[in-house]
């Protein structure tokens, strides 16, 4: 049997329900991403472009008949903006570690957003998620405001974590409070327990970034940080 149809199409049964292996394992990629992002590793991106392209399958359910049998267009677009930025972030970390000397090759130094650059987010998080709401209405998709909200706050959130503007973090916390309701009322409730571990890390990693910059370096400030999060990553 192939065995990506084997993956596409495995299930877990939990509690009388079934959830999709694929949506899982692509949040396990997800979670991996962001404790590389708060260790600010290059490898962060790859590891999230793997868990965007499990998600993808999942989230256009209609076509690929998930037990929900829902298409929501934000969530699935979502997955195509997050390979696409990731692509970016990829690249500029990457320059960034090569750059580096030392042992510790980190891809970014992290630093507050300018008062220009938050004036900038908040406007496009507000007149993007306007823009979006209307655009997945049209595409008949579930909770298009919702959905909106969530993938302009993934954009601008994946963007400043390509930045390395600290205030990412803050954004994927917007990005959590409306997405695991969402997520817990369309049944993805795999996703939905993701999201919540998600904030917790969101808001570890914040933390971690601002210790960092308190401190004016990228090197030997979280180290313990760094020594907890590799053994949940299992390195």
């Amino acid at each position: 049997m192939n065995p990506i149809i084997t993956l596409l199409d495995a299930k877990l049964h939990v509690a009388g329900s079934e959830m999709l292996w694929r949506e899982v394992i692509g949040n396990g990629f997800g979670l991996a991403s962001a404790i590389g992002g708060m260790r600010r590793r290059v490898w962060a991106w790859p590891v999230g472009i793997a868990g965007n392209a499990l998600l993808f399958t999942v989230f256009v359910g209609g076509v690929f008949h998930t037990p929900q049998q829902l298409n929501m267009a934000g969530q699935a677009g979502r997955q195509l903006m997050f390979v696409a930025v990731s692509v970016y972030g990829w690249w500029s970390w990457y320059r960034h570690a090569a750059r580096e000397t030392g042992s510790t090759q980190r891809g970014v130094d992290p630093r507050w957003a300018s008062t220009r650059e938050r004036v900038v987010l908040v406007a496009a998080m507000l007149a993007g998620t306007a823009v979006f709401a209307q655009f997945f209405e049209w595409l008949g998709s579930y909770g298009p405001w919702a959905e909106a909200w969530i993938f302009t706050g993934s954009v601008l959130a994946t963007y400043g974590m390509a930045r390395g503007l600290a205030e990412f973090w803050l954004l994927w916390i917007a990005v959590d409070l409306v997405g695991v309701p969402l997520l817990m009322r369309a049944g993805y409730y795999p996703s939905a327990t993701l999201y919540l571990i998600y904030a917790g890390f969101v808001v570890w990693g914040f933390l971690v970034w601002v210790r960092t910059m308190r401190r004016g370096t990228g090197s030997g400030s979280d180290a313990e940080p760094d020594r907890v999060a590799a053994t949940v990553a299992g390195e």
